[in-house]
């Protein structure tokens, strides 16, 4: 099985967009720094939980910023023509590993030594 690139690159632009939806939902843009405008109440006894709250979002905000630079650095190897290479060995990713992670920049075998 070989790696359709047209189809890796929609998958990985679909999930980009998702991301950077969701990352909208929680109020923060794609570098993953929260929005001036979001607004967590001004109330002096609610302090510790809007400290609580603001704090659980820039965790969440970035992971997805993250997952957002995983995507953006695979449509970077598709474009190069390295996409579908490991990052550490030089082989080539199986296409079944793509189709399940296409953001995957190493091989099963280097992703699990490395783990």
């Amino acid at each position: 099985m070989t790696v359709d690139m047209n189809a890796a690159k929609a998958t990985l632009l679909e999930e980009r967009a998702k991301l950077v939806h969701q990352m909208d939902e929680l109020g923060a843009n794609e570098n993953g720094d929260l929005r001036p405008d979001l607004d967590f109440g001004e109330g002096f006894a609610d302090a510790a939980a809007i400290t609580a709250e603001r704090t659980e979002v820039m965790g969440l905000a970035n992971v997805l910023k993250e997952q957002l630079e995983s995507v953006d650095e695979a449509l970077g190897r598709i474009e190069t023509g390295s996409y579908g290479t490991c990052s550490n060995c030089g082989k080539n990713i199986g296409a079944a590993r793509l189709k399940i992670r296409p953001m995957a920049n190493m091989c099963i075998e280097c992703k699990t030594a490395a783990s």
